[in-house]
């Protein structure tokens, strides 16, 4: 019967990515079916990462992030956890052979966010890495399949979409950020005096990280760029809303897209991906 618990830690997983995102969730429902559970396993994994240095406030955040840092070490070792997020993310690792020091860096990214506030150049870089693009890279291991070779040419355009993605969110977030948590990201940045000319700066960024990015989102195998696509178009509309808008207004209040474009989005992206012109 242990694929009947093996089955009901993953419906946890999907049911963490589906209450948190629902612009990742759309991606992964239109994976391949092969590719749906691994992917909600690394989502759910990295989100309760996530929730303990940016929620659990009443708590000692510390100690609970060393405490998972240890069980999800013990898991994938042992191969089992009666952490149902642990027990579906182990699988995924092992099966896939998920390299440590990924797992290491993503982690210590999210102790950063309880040592630091302000993110100068090294920080940034560092955080960056540990926080979005190895989760990219971790998704890369999955859909390449042991395929080294093809791993190896889409990790760097892998990367620059999981930064282009994370950098959105911090313009995203950047209000809630500084009013909840003190912490501003981007480096040389004044939260409090931050201009139209920093905003800039940093599209020119994060365009550049698109534009690196989409070269590998069409060299994905079949069953995985559908997806990586969406999410990818996704995230482009929500960059042109922030495009649109001043500083200020980024420091006043959270930009998104609401759930009408998201399905317009959709449909037309799934037209595109069948016509084949990505």
């Amino acid at each position: 019967m242990i694929q009947l618990y093996q089955s009901t830690c993953l419906e946890c997983s999907q049911l963490i990515t589906n209450r948190y995102s629902t612009s990742f969730s759309m991606g992964i429902r239109v994976f391949d079916k092969k590719f749906r559970p691994p992917i909600y396993a690394i989502y759910g994994f990295v989100r309760f990462a996530d929730e303990i240095v940016d929620t659990f406030h009443d708590f000692k955040k510390s100690e609970l992030l060393s405490r998972f840092r240890a069980d999800t070490y013990k898991a994938i070792e042992e191969g089992i956890s009666l952490n149902p997020v642990l027990q579906s993310f182990q699988e995924v690792v092992n099966q896939y052979k998920i390299e440590r020091k990924l797992i290491d860096a993503f982690l210590d990214s999210m102790e950063m966010d309880l040592h630091f506030d302000r993110y100068e150049d090294s920080l940034y870089n560092q955080y960056i890495y540990g926080s979005a693009e190895v989760v990219g890279l971790m998704c890369l291991k999955v859909f390449c399949e042991g395929d080294h070779e093809r791993y190896e040419k889409l990790k760097a355009p892998a990367c620059s979409l999981g930064s282009a993605f994370q950098k959105i969110n911090f313009l995203r977030d950047m209000k809630s950020d500084y009013d909840e948590r003190g912490r501003v990201y981007f480096p040389g940045v004044d939260f409090q005096n931050f201009t139209n000319e920093d905003k800039i700066r940093i599209e020119t960024d994060i365009k550049k990280d698109f534009d690196d990015a989409y070269k590998g989102i069409v060299r994905l195998p079949e069953g995985a760029r559908f997806g990586v696509y969406l999410a990818y178009v996704y995230y482009i509309n929500l960059f042109k809303k922030i495009k649109r808008v001043t500083a200020a207004r980024v420091k006043e209040e959270r930009i998104r897209v609401n759930d009408g474009k998201k399905i317009y989005l959709l449909f037309s992206s799934a037209l595109r991906n069948q016509l084949n012109i990505l």
